[in-house]
């Protein structure tokens, strides 16, 4: 039988009071939920274009998301008495 699940997604992004553009994303699986979080500082030599600010903040959180992830399936394989490649970054289920 197929496995299909719907995972929902949020991101916030918002300017703190020292021009830093922060991302708060948050994903809920429907019985967990993880937060990712990014910023983006804008040097005062350059031109503040708030569009990269928020892709730079945003892409710093999907990938502290990505990483918790990540880091959430090796506990569960660790816990099902699989052991992990030797590979860094690699995961593989055992067969």
């Amino acid at each position: 039988m197929p496995h299909t699940m719907e995972w929902t997604v949020r991101l916030h992004l918002f300017e703190d009071d020292e021009g830093t553009t922060k991302a708060r994303l948050v994903l809920d699986t429907g019985s967990t939920e993880l937060t990712g979080h990014g910023a983006a500082h804008c040097h005062p030599a350059d031109v503040n274009v708030p569009e990269i600010g928020d892709e730079l903040a945003a892409g710093r959180a999907l990938n502290d998301l990505a990483r918790q992830l990540l880091r959430a399936a090796e506990l569960d394989i660790e816990g099902m008495g699989a052991s992990l490649p030797d590979t860094p970054g690699a995961l593989a289920w055992p067969l």
